[in-house]
């Protein structure tokens, strides 16, 4: 199986209008894969690109607005841009005519605020070359080179392409198994897989298939059922599962099930661990219980999927936190990763989805605005499990995975 386009290096392409992000994309991909003009201001939204650069291999290419845009759509294009440097493993600055201010400031700023690697390219150079007067200052003020660059004669795109592959974090390449050091070889593991009005039609969902195959992929075996056949066949079935894995909303049965002795955890937390921040979630999910009427939750979803009547983040989830805490609380939902609204202060916690289809970049970044702050951020296996009384035994696995 595919690890999934998540896993690739997210590369962000910046630059003012009409510095060559565009032409650079398509010199790396080696086809017209973005579109090119002479007009300023062409890409007016970032785009994602996946392809596949030699000596790199496959990468998802953000091409980006500029960063000089002008008049209140101009902004609104800027403010997209900038939203996706907490998408992105590396950045790729373009600067033209010798020219470096503001523009150009601000973002290495950001840049290195996210702890982005970043490259420098003075870029279309066939026109006005690189001066040596401005190689020095970036490299007095920078503490890195800047490559001259041309796209119609792109005699250095081999030094660039070397240089992404060095400094794209190795981190982005890496795939953590999500249960690799809480089996063995031959141990049985039981998934439990609802099939209810959000599931898609004819198959399963991302997370149960990387379950699957991450259980095979470390030799034992792997037994799915629904959960309406899970009390009958753990009566029966021999050897034990060493663990099972359910989904989350229906975590109170499937507890009632499965005896003590045996580790039970869910795929969103499984999740959890691997991508989110795992001590901060412990930390903060017992915070559920001290949510006092009219607190304000935020709701964060990694996908956008059409929303039914069984939607676990926006009906499910608020329907059990409102009968846990006894009290009315307000909800807001953001999918995908579209900039959180308003001051994150105002929450009063921060619930996290399992982010399948997102980096563990990406969702790191987009909690550290509520973890700096010190708003409590949790996920949506472990508030589920919170207040069904049955956190502890939820987490339990992964503890005993520290010890």
């Amino acid at each position: 199986m595919s690890r999934g386009k998540d896993r690739k290096p997210h590369i962000g392409i910046y630059g003012r209008r009409n510095n060559g992000k565009s032409s650079l994309i398509n010199c790396l991909s080696e086809q017209e894969t973005a579109i090119v003009s002479d007009v300023a201001g062409t890409t007016t939204d970032p785009v994602k690109k996946s392809m596949e650069i030699f000596g790199i291999g496959p990468v998802i290419l953000v091409d980006t607005a500029g960063i000089d845009d002008s008049g209140d759509l101009g902004k609104q294009r800027i403010k997209k841009t900038i939203q996706t440097i907490s998408q992105i493993d590396l950045a790729v600055l373009l600067i033209i005519n010798n020219e470096y201010n503001g523009f150009e400031k601000d973002l290495i700023h950001r840049f290195e605020k996210k702890n982005i690697p970043y490259i420098l390219i003075h870029n279309k150079s066939d026109i006005n070359p690189l001066r040596s007067d401005f190689a020095e200052k970036i490299r007095s003020e920078m503490s890195q080179e800047i490559i001259e660059f041309s796209c119609t004669k792109p005699s250095s795109l081999t030094t660039i392409v070397s240089l992404m592959k060095d400094r794209i974090p190795k981190s982005a390449y890496i795939y953590q198994s999500l249960i690799g050091d809480l089996i063995q070889a031959d141990d049985v593991v039981l998934l439990v897989t609802p099939i209810d009005s959000e599931a898609p039609e004819g198959r399963m969902i991302l997370p149960q298939v990387q379950l699957l195959r991450d259980v095979l992929d470390n030799d034992a075996v792997c037994i799915t059922l629904k959960e309406s056949e899970l009390a009958s066949y753990i009566k029966i079935m021999q050897p034990k599962p060493a663990l099972v894995i359910t989904d989350s909303q229906v975590f109170d049965k499937v507890d009632k099930s499965v005896p003590e002795d045996i580790l039970m955890s869910s795929f969103s937390i499984v999740l959890a661990r691997q991508k989110g921040n795992f001590e901060h979630y412990i930390q903060g999910t017992p915070k559920l219980g001290e949510l006092k009427k009219g607190d304000k939750v935020l709701l964060l979803e990694s996908c956008t999927h059409q929303v039914t009547c069984d939607d676990i983040g926006r009906i499910k989830i608020p329907r059990w936190l409102n009968e846990y805490a006894g009290n009315k609380l307000e909800y807001t939902v953001v999918s995908g990763l579209d900039e959180l609204p308003g001051d994150i202060t105002d929450y009063a916690i921060v619930i996290q989805c399992g982010g399948c289809m997102i980096t563990k970049k990406q969702i790191q970044n987009r909690l550290q605005t509520a973890i700096d702050a010190g708003v409590p951020v949790t996920n949506y296996g472990m508030a589920i499990a919170f207040v069904h009384g049955i956190f502890s035994r939820a987490v339990l696995p992964f503890m005993k995975a520290k010890t």
